[in-house]
């Protein structure tokens, strides 16, 4: 039997240095660590192979629940995944497992209460922004690509695949940024 840690952050600035001291207190032999977005599933590697390697007793363990996931029924598939395991999920903070039916049900609740708390984050950042576009401080963005750089290399009769393996971005977006009108920066 095998205590596994996982600890995630959303974005590459943020530390994961408290999770893994926290899962290295708890026991946890193996602990993996990745910094992407909980919001969905998609490019958590880290997160899938723990799954893929579960056995019979094993224990996944994390922090907060919101380090599972912050949409409820991910996190409730990937709980059904490690049963399916025979393996069980530990929260530390609240200290909730899936050992008993009551976790079960903790656990469900605070899945609810993470993806609620998700959509409320993304409804501050959008009031936000709308307060800042009324005060006309919002800008946008960062510009990712110099779309005078792709104009001057059209210019000069170079094609779309061409300024696209220069500039690092794909084709279409090329195509795109031709098409706007002269003087247009999104």
């Amino acid at each position: 039997m095998s205590r596994i840690g996982y600890a995630r952050v959303s974005t590459i600035d943020q530390d994961l240095d408290t999770q893994i001291a926290k899962l290295k207190a708890e026991g946890c032999n193996i602990i993996r660590s990745e910094k992407v977005s909980g919001a969905s599933r998609d490019g958590r590697a880290e997160l899938a192979t723990i799954i893929d390697f579960l056995r019979p007793g094993d224990e996944l363990v994390v922090t907060r629940l919101d380090r599972l996931g912050r949409d409820t029924r991910d996190v409730l598939n990937l709980i059904h995944e490690c049963e399916e395991r025979g393996a069980f999920v530990t929260v530390l903070d609240p200290h909730v497992s899936t050992r008993g039916e009551i976790g079960h049900i903790v656990l469900t609740v605070l899945g609810m209460v993470a993806q609620m708390e998700r959509r409320f984050i993304k409804e501050r950042q959008r009031e936000g922004v709308e307060r800042a576009k009324g005060a006309g401080v919002y800008r946008g963005g960062k510009a990712r690509i110099d779309r005078r750089r792709i104009f001057e290399l059209y210019s000069s009769k170079i094609g779309a695949s061409e300024i696209a393996k220069i500039m690092g971005c794909s084709r279409m977006q090329v195509y795109r940024i031709l098409k706007e009108p002269p003087g247009v920066s999104i």
